[in-house]
């Protein structure tokens, strides 16, 4: 799995000009699921994203994770982050999931969050989404399940 996290001020999705998705102070995460992700992916993907330490203590320090400041989640599942455009100029995406394995894995990590009582909000699987959002700092994190980076 891959994630770009996004620590913001605010952030929000939206489906057809209607907002379905919406968080003020937390984590806009875009989330996308390679092929041959399994199991340990996803268990890894749901620790490291809601305590990754990338929120500000009360020395400014990146000390604090999502869990630490009751923080919100903005989900976004996006499967161009398994793009590779290493040869040629268009992208290629056959490394990333087809939607019969992506989707059980995007809802499950979703339902982790949840668990963790993290206010989650989510974008909608496969639609054409618009997203906004305040990037907070800016502070823009690259995740990899199996950390090819």
């Amino acid at each position: 799995m891959r994630a770009v996290v996004q620590r913001v001020k605010r952030a929000n999705v939206t489906v057809d000009n209607k907002v379905i998705g919406e968080i003020n102070h937390g984590i806009l995460l875009l989330l996308g699921v390679e092929g041959n992700d399994d199991a340990k992916d996803l268990e890894y993907m749901c620790d490291k994203v809601p305590n990754l330490r990338i929120f500000e203590d009360e020395n400014g320090k990146m000390n604090k994770s999502l869990l630490d400041v009751g923080g919100s989640l903005l989900i976004i599942s996006q499967f161009t982050l398994l793009g590779d455009a290493r040869k040629g100029r268009r992208p290629s995406f056959t490394e990333a999931a087809q939607p019969d394995k992506a989707i059980p894995m995007y809802t499950k990590f979703i339902s982790s969050m949840k668990e963790k009582n993290i206010f989650t909000q989510e974008g909608e699987f496969g639609a054409d989404m618009q997203v906004e959002l305040v990037n907070d700092g800016p502070v823009t994190i690259l995740l990899d399940s199996k950390k090819g980076f």
